[in-house]
């Protein structure tokens, strides 16, 4: 048998060519890798070549896992073992990479982290934690609102990008969205949908990634603060998860924050099941001005990756 190998690379393609079946054998679990590498291979300007680096574990010539790395300098990574994440963990440090984060389900990035203060020094926080849910079977909520969904078309597009910098301000995130950075932004590559009230005010929205080995992942899921605990989400969320089926997906998922006992009870109302949990771990330095050094035994170590 031979020993477990990560394959380090910049090129997409090579790496998309390797790791796709992979990816594609567990699309539920992998839905963020598929998702990201389809928008980075699929739209004009998304992908800077030499910005971000790939790696992928083969052992006895399969695939077992991936990691990347884009210029953020968060890793995102599928399941390991702690002791396969432990390894990755030296090997990284010892060839000086820098990481700002890790995020995968919780197991992986736990032990991830714990390797990676060991061999740099840095601290890791958990600032929120995570559920992955899968739909079962959708079971619409009752009482259903007053109104009705309908695509979001270009007449919306101005609410459209209200919303989203409502939701990214709700969720801490400093970004811009305007009609000139819409197309760079998180949100651009999503189909939206509206709930409406009978005289046609849009109450509620949720989007959908574009489909991938037959998933599809719901994101975001947004109403206003003022209009919240009518039941409009349940309503909109049903629609684009219904829609989501129509289209051909066979597995619907969507992430929450596990502190959010209201939108967590509300998936499970409408069908949802919890198939993991989630954690995105962020990296701290107490002298970060002085940067950090990997310690001598990642060197020695060798080795044969929200809702309102």
């Amino acid at each position: 048998m031979r020993p477990d190998t990560w394959h380090l690379t910049e090129d997409i393609d090579d790496f998309h060519a390797r790791a796709a079946d992979f990816l594609r054998s567990r699309p539920a679990l992998h839905n963020t890798p598929l998702t990201v590498l389809e928008k980075w291979r699929t739209h004009p300007g998304a992908f800077v070549p030499g910005t971000v680096l790939f790696g992928r574990l083969e052992s006895d010539g399969d695939t077992q896992a991936i990691f990347y790395r884009p210029a953020s300098r968060r890793l995102t990574l599928t399941p390991l073992s702690p002791e396969r994440a432990d390894s990755l963990a030296a090997q990284l440090a010892g060839l000086g990479h820098t990481l700002t984060g890790v995020t995968a389900d919780h197991d992986t990035a736990t032990a991830f982290a714990e390797a990676w203060q060991g061999y740099t020094g840095a601290t890791p926080t958990l600032p929120v934690r995570m559920h992955l849910y899968r739909l079962d079977a959708l079971t619409p909520a009752t009482p259903h609102p007053d109104g009705h969904s309908r695509p979001v078309g270009e007449q919306d597009h101005e609410h459209l990008m209200r919303w989203c910098r409502e939701l990214a301000a709700d969720l801490g995130e400093i970004v811009t969205i305007n009609a000139e950075s819409w197309a760079g932004t998180r949100f651009a590559e999503k189909r939206y949908t509206f709930w409406q009230t009978p005289d046609g005010t849009p109450v509620s929205m949720a989007g959908l990634n574009p489909m991938t080995a037959g998933m599809v992942r719901v994101d975001p899921v947004y109403t206003p603060a003022h209009l919240r605990g009518r039941g409009y989400a349940a309503a909109v969320t049903t629609a684009v998860s219904r829609a989501a089926l129509a289209a051909g997906a066979t597995e619907v998922v969507l992430f929450t924050d596990a502190g959010n006992p209201t939108s967590n009870a509300l998936y499970q109302r409408l069908g949802y099941r919890r198939i993991a949990d989630w954690a995105p771990y962020e990296f701290a330095f107490s002298t970060p001005e002085a940067g950090w050094k990997p310690s001598l035994s990642a060197f020695r170590c060798q080795l044969g990756l929200h809702q309102r």
